[in-house]
């Protein structure tokens, strides 16, 4: 079976959304419409002060979450700013599915899955048919990331310091294959 969903995973560090962000490139270098959500780590003074969503589609951005934000559920040392993971996060990846050639999602991890509207953009983009690549956290445990990996159509690849060089061109042959069997 043709794999539509292809999951990125490894430790922490090892360089899953940077494979997920040259896959990105490469797919609209060859004409593809990309879109969905990517996580960014942001660092001020070297440390570490939070995570940017971005939507690929239009570029909005928002905090998913922060060292300084107030209230929201705790990961770590961060809080969770739902109001903007469900307003730029979740409805990229909605979006995506109604506008894009290819769905992307980083990451299906803990702190995204605070957000019930995140759950069911996620769920809208591996029922819609449409590729899908996704990074999902190496030791988050949930319904949600069981039920994706499950899948007949689904692959997880990991991502090692060993094939992270690589491993972008793998992908983007799965993907482009999957356009193609559409």
């Amino acid at each position: 079976m043709q794999k539509r969903i292809i999951l990125l995973t490894g430790n922490p560090g090892v360089g899953k959304t940077t494979v997920l962000l040259k896959v990105v490139e490469d797919l609209k270098a060859k004409g593809c419409k990309v879109g969905g959500m990517v996580s960014c780590e942001v660092r001020s003074c070297g440390t570490r002060v939070g995570f940017e969503v971005l939507d690929l589609s239009n570029g909005r951005r928002g905090w998913l979450a922060h060292v300084n934000q107030k209230s929201g559920p705790q990961v770590g040392r961060y809080r969770v700013n739902l109001a903007d993971l469900d307003s730029v996060g979740a409805e990229a990846i909605v979006s995506a599915v109604e506008n894009s050639d290819i769905v992307v999602i980083d990451e299906i991890g803990p702190m995204e899955l605070f957000s019930e509207s995140f759950r069911k953009a996620v769920r809208k983009a591996v029922e819609s048919r449409k590729p899908v690549l996704a990074v999902v956290h190496w030791k988050a445990r949930d319904t949600l990331i069981d039920e994706v990996k499950r899948r007949e159509d689904a692959e997880t690849r990991v991502v090692t310091s060993e094939n992270r060089e690589s491993l972008h061109g793998v992908v983007v042959r799965k993907v482009v294959e999957s356009l193609a069997k559409k």
